[in-house]
């Protein structure tokens, strides 16, 4: 099942569902996804369980909507400051190639010769899919803003006027609520665009905090469940109107160096992550980038990533923030 919100024209919020490749349809008496997946945390009855007792209204025209510019993230929060969004990276193998590279390195490299990454990378490799009832290894870890950070399909992505540079990262997005009890609940994955700088991330590995803080997006749909194993999808670059850059990525756990339920554990285990009532949008990771081929992005570019058995693609336009001058007062 696939889940998504449309913006009314009086503030209200559409939720739709359908199967991929289906026609949408409105659920009865939602008022959004994220009242639905609360409702469901707390009492403890299953997602689909709450939609169906509530039924299925009038078609919705996805596509239509998506024109328009009214469909929303496919969850928000009343309040934006209880959105997380957070990722972790060096999770994913790569092409055949690149896997075979870096199980090579990471066997055979000195200890001292290896870089940070390379090292973060070894360790989850070795201990990043932990058996049943293990412990493993956690992941490199990153935040990049609460819910005001968050844009809409279709909306653009704004690059700083001090940033080096702005480029996509085509991921899966594990999306949450918790609990009144805290307790973490799972709604299901959509994709998303870790967007990111990544001249200033080369510069010094100390920076990639810096680098992370700028906005994402996610869906447009939410694939309500469990991840496939294996995930195949596009990443694309569009500028003035014809295809600039394009390449396939992968996901999944066939793909990947951790499991889920490692890179979920690892986030979770922090008590200020299950705050009851919050919203957690969490990206785990990419092996695909167009900055990785030579590729610099320009205001106007638009953004194009999509997945099998996700729904509509994701797109978003790059803008360019005007430089601001900020002071800073005594109090």
């Amino acid at each position: 099942m696939l889940m998504s919100q449309v913006a009314n024209a009086d503030g209200s919020i559409t939720v739709v569902v359908r199967e991929e490749g289906g026609e949408g349809r409105a659920v009865k008496g939602a008022d959004s996804v994220y009242a639905l997946a609360m409702e469901a945390a707390n009492s403890g009855q299953s997602l689909k369980a709450v939609i169906d007792a509530k039924g299925l209204g009038e078609a919705v025209d996805l596509e239509a909507a998506y024109a328009a510019g009214r469909l929303l993230s496919p969850i928000t929060h009343p309040d934006a400051a209880h959105l997380h969004l957070t990722g972790t990276g060096l999770t994913h193998l790569g092409s055949a190639a690149t896997r075979d590279s870096m199980h090579k390195k990471a066997a055979e490299a000195a200890e001292e010769t290896l870089t940070d990454s390379m090292k973060m990378f070894r360790m989850g490799l070795e201990n990043g899919k932990p058996k049943p009832g293990e412990k493993g290894v956690q992941p490199e870890w990153f935040y990049k803003g609460n819910g005001t950070q968050a844009v809409a399909p279709g909306s653009p992505l704004t690059s700083p006027s001090f940033a080096l540079d702005g480029g996509e990262e085509p991921e899966m997005a594990g999306i949450y609520v918790i609990a009144a009890d805290g307790a973490p609940f799972r709604i299901g994955f959509a994709v998303s665009n870790e967007f990111s700088d990544h001249v200033t991330e080369r510069i010094n590995y100390l920076y990639l905090a810096h680098s992370k803080l700028r906005q994402a997006s996610f869906g447009p749909e939410i694939r309500v469940g469990a991840a496939p194993d294996d995930i195949r999808g596009f990443s694309r670059i569009v500028r003035g109107g014809k295809v600039l850059w394009e390449k396939p990525f992968v996901s999944g756990e066939a793909n990947m160096s951790h499991t889920f339920a490692n890179l979920e554990y690892h986030h979770f285990k922090y008590g200020l992550f299950r705050a009851p009532g919050d919203i957690h949008v969490h990206m785990f990771g990419t092996a695909t980038l167009s900055f990785g081929d030579g590729i610099r992005t320009e205001a106007g570019d638009v953004f194009e990533i999509g997945a099998d058995g996700f729904g509509l693609p994701l797109r978003n336009p790059l803008a360019i923030a005007r430089e601001e001058e900020i002071e800073i007062r005594q109090l």
